[in-house]
């Protein structure tokens, strides 16, 4: 099922900083996916559903390159993937064989995935970056899936950088990473992920006027009050 295009704009205005910061105050502390670093500068906050999809470790007999014609394969996932999802995929932080080549990530350009996300690597990535698809990973590599990887399945629960990411979990993408939203939080992370970003605005404006940190951040009840005033609240 695809987000509502208002839970999209409300969230692409809250940095994955701020999400981490919120979740944390829920007892949430493992949402930030290790080694998902954005491939290209400047690739834009995105937020999607998570569309989920396994590899293990490469088993001589499964991992070859005649698997790729396979009914359960990287290619038959991809024409699975709903339009503005983002693609997680469970790499086991392997970083000597590219997940997904230039082909491969043309096709999801396509089909409208909004992201692909992975703890592993792409391949040919002069190719990867011409589809215009923003990668989250830890870098390219030249030798296919099959050199170090066994495709498993899609849509099942999986994990990435150390987070559990069950399909339909919500992810958002910035220049700090990817951050999962577990499905059942979504509506309270909405309304207080924003308001949380509200506050860090006030709070980075009383520092460029020269206000101290003590009490303002985190703020006392001075200027908790203050706040709300600013907010047109009492």
């Amino acid at each position: 099922m695809s987000l509502d295009p208002k839970i999209v704009e409300a969230l692409s205005g809250v940095s994955t900083a701020t999400l981490t910061t919120y979740l944390l105050k829920k007892g949430l502390r493992n949402v930030w996916m290790r080694g998902t670093k954005p491939l290209r500068e400047g690739q834009p906050r995105l937020v999607g559903r998570a569309f989920t999809l396994r590899f293990v470790p490469a088993r001589e007999d499964l991992a070859t390159p005649e698997s790729w014609a396979n009914p359960r394969s990287t290619r038959a996932a991809i024409e699975a993937m709903p339009e503005g999802c983002i693609t997680v995929v469970d790499a086991m932080g392997i970083t000597d064989a590219g997940i997904f080549g230039d082909i491969l990530c043309a096709r999801m350009q396509k089909r409208g995935v909004a992201a692909l996300v992975t703890d592993g690597v792409v391949r040919d990535i002069a190719g990867v970056l011409g589809t215009g698809l923003p990668v989250w990973c830890q870098g390219a590599a030249a030798p296919p899936s099959v050199a170090g990887l066994t495709f498993v399945n899609w849509q099942e629960p999986i994990g990435c950088g150390g987070v559990a990411v069950f399909p339909d979990d919500v992810v958002v993408v910035d220049q700090d990473g990817a951050v999962l939203i577990p499905a059942a939080f979504l509506d309270d992370v909405i309304k207080g992920a924003l308001e949380q970003e509200a506050l860090e605005t006030w709070i980075m404006g009383e520092v460029e006027k020269g206000a101290a940190l003590p009490g303002l951040y985190p703020p006392n009840a001075e200027n908790k009050a203050r706040y709300e005033a600013s907010r047109g609240r009492s």
